[in-house]
């Protein structure tokens, strides 16, 4: 069995929980919709999920480039090569994982699915119980003073 420094996690934890969430969130809002605001307050929502949608994927594809050009891995049971420290991860040190909830979050304001919604709180407390915390042992142990003194500058979250 390896260490903390071998690698986070076994299991690719992240990815299967946005799936899991998605087709949960979705199946639910088909057979056992929530109530939900109609009209302006409806036409609102669906443009704050819109929005939401957009900034997750220009989270995600930021965190992606940033860390393809530090030569590091999104894999969330790889190894970090290095530690990335700019781009989104100078204000989230979970840039893919924020994206993930805020996807989820969008998809639910913008289909009108209350599901989704509490599917994106689920994403959020699932990944950080099987993924961050365990990522943050693996970084911990790869970089030492690096790791403490970016975890001191920036939040885990926003």
């Amino acid at each position: 069995m390896g260490t903390s420094a071998d690698r986070p996690n076994r299991i690719p934890w992240p990815p299967v929980v946005l799936a899991s969430a998605l087709v949960a969130g979705i199946v639910l809002g088909r057979y056992v919709p929530l109530s939900w605001p109609a009209g302006m307050g409806a036409d609102i929502l669906q443009g704050a999920g819109i929005v939401l949608i957009v900034v997750a994927a220009v989270l995600v594809l930021s965190a992606l480039h940033v860390m393809r050009k530090a030569d590091t891995t999104a894999r969330p049971d790889r190894p970090a090569r290095h530690l990335v420290t700019g781009g989104p991860f100078a204000f989230t040190r979970n840039p893919i994982y924020l994206a993930s909830v805020l996807l989820l979050a969008g998809l639910g304001l913008a289909l009108a699915n209350g599901w989704l919604l509490l599917a994106a709180a689920a994403t959020a407390f699932a990944d950080h119980r099987l993924a961050i915390l365990r990522e943050e042992a693996h970084l911990e142990a790869r970089f030492g003073k690096a790791w403490r003194d970016y975890r001191k500058r920036v939040r885990r979250w926003l």
